[in-house]
């Protein structure tokens, strides 16, 4: 597997989606696209995917009330494909957004983007004009809040062939204070599949050189990422937790989604019971995919169907 892919000119929908597939798989990604600002890119609804894209979410009565917001807002609906974004403005004068996620986050709550503006003097020295602004301390503030006084360890990711999208939600799910990070001189852990691992992968070699320890997970789902993290952090499964036969239905859920997205074509999964079959219609729909049930039970199944 190649270490970066270069794309010029991403400008299409078809386009948008095959570079989320490539990164999701631990390939350094530098394109460009279509739009000159990146409000422009994240309300193009070609392109808007590149930048996390955009859904409207009903909030509870309590939640919007703890916001001070309408019940109805935008939220970002992934994690970005791209973390960095620079907008060239003139030849000489860049804008840079090293957050991407956040900057959308932010402007979705109508919080107007201020990027680092770099100018590059006719003797070719770097000049920053302008530094990127900080959160104001009020949301740093809100960030750091816990049950606990104690502050806890961060753990920093660095996804290698794995879903930076399954890796996020995971963390989301647990409540975990962990990151996920492109620098792997800054990682703490490397997360890799077990089809990955077994390669001759130059950032592995790089990550064994500086004692970085080497995660190696079976499966490409949330669970087996899920279970990292549990073990990690030394936590319990929640109560609730899936029966064998609900996880594995699940899993291969997962894994017939990223099969989809990945060739666009349909896939049947194997039968089974209403509400394995409707929590399997749910998890699709998260990832903005259309699905159906077919048969008569007890040989009814979900097909999962690319959004063309």
């Amino acid at each position: 597997m190649p270490e970066v892919i270069v794309i010029d000119e991403i400008g299409t929908e078809a386009e948008a989606l095959a570079a989320r597939t490539i990164a999701e798989r631990g390939v350094q990604l530098i394109a460009t696209a279509h739009g000159n600002s990146l409000e422009n890119l994240l309300m193009n609804p070609t392109l808007c995917d590149l930048v996390g894209g955009i859904q409207a979410v009903t909030l509870s009565d309590e939640e919007a009330k703890r916001r001070g917001t309408q019940k109805t807002v935008l939220e970002r609906k992934a994690p970005p494909t791209f973390d960095v974004l620079i907008e060239i403005h003139e030849k000489d004068r860049l804008a840079i957004h090293h957050d991407v996620a956040t900057v959308v986050d932010r402007m979705l709550r109508g919080i107007p983007p201020r990027p680092e503006i770099r100018l590059r003097k006719p003797s070719g020295e770097i000049e920053i004009v302008s530094e990127a602004a900080s959160p104001p301390a009020s949301e740093k503030l809100a960030a750091e809040v816990s049950g606990s006084a104690a502050p806890r360890r961060s753990l920093k990711i660095f996804p290698y062939a794995v879903s930076r999208d399954k890796i996020e939600r995971a963390i989301r799910e647990l409540g975990v204070p962990a990151v996920i990070t492109n620098d792997l001189k800054q990682a703490d852990v490397v997360l890799t599949l077990k089809s990955h691992a077994r390669g001759e992968a130059q950032r592995l070699r790089e990550a064994a050189q500086w004692n970085i320890p080497i995660v190696i997970l079976k499966n490409h789902t949330t669970t087996q990422v899920k279970n990292f993290l549990l073990q990690e952090f030394g936590l319990q499964a929640p109560k609730e937790e899936l029966s064998a036969d609900e996880q594995r239905a699940l899993e291969e859920v997962e894994e017939a989604i990223a099969e989809v997205l990945a060739h666009r074509r349909p896939v049947e999964l194997s039968p089974q019971n209403a509400y394995i079959r409707r929590l399997q219609h749910e998890l699709v729909q998260r990832y903005g995919l259309i699905s159906e049930s077919k048969g008569q039970d007890p040989f009814r199944r979900v097909v999962i169907y690319p959004r063309f």
